[in-house]
């Protein structure tokens, strides 16, 4: 078994502030929704084998506690981008071993990035 995708919610006509985002300091590319979801909004978004789905949820709450973790290859460089866009990191010390941060997407919901594994 392996995960295919992961979705994230968020707030209607929040696409112009996720794209930024996503693609911007996060450095995902978007692809195309399928001709049939496209009317939902939202975006997906591709990086290596991580596949991102963002839907729109007229009842948006941002996840403040349940998250994605994201491995990725260069840590300290994304923590200066996502610092330079106004998204702080909030380095965790919590796990032995491994260096991670959380920070928030441009809506609240809760994003931890972790040192990619060799």
């Amino acid at each position: 078994m392996r995960l295919d995708h992961l979705q994230i919610a968020i707030p209607a006509g929040g696409e112009p502030g996720a794209r930024a985002f996503w693609t911007g300091p996060v450095g995902m590319r978007e692809t195309p929704k399928p001709a049939a979801l496209a009317g939902r909004g939202g975006l997906w978004l591709v990086a290596g084998e991580v596949e991102l789905h963002l839907g729109v949820d007229p009842g948006f709450r941002p996840a403040a506690k349940a998250h994605p973790g994201f491995a990725v290859p260069d840590l300290d460089a994304l923590a200066e981008r996502l610092e330079a866009a106004g998204h702080p990191p909030r380095w965790d010390d919590a796990i032995a071993g491994r260096r991670r941060f959380f920070c928030d997407d441009p809506f609240g919901n809760r994003l931890e990035f972790l040192e990619g594994r060799a």
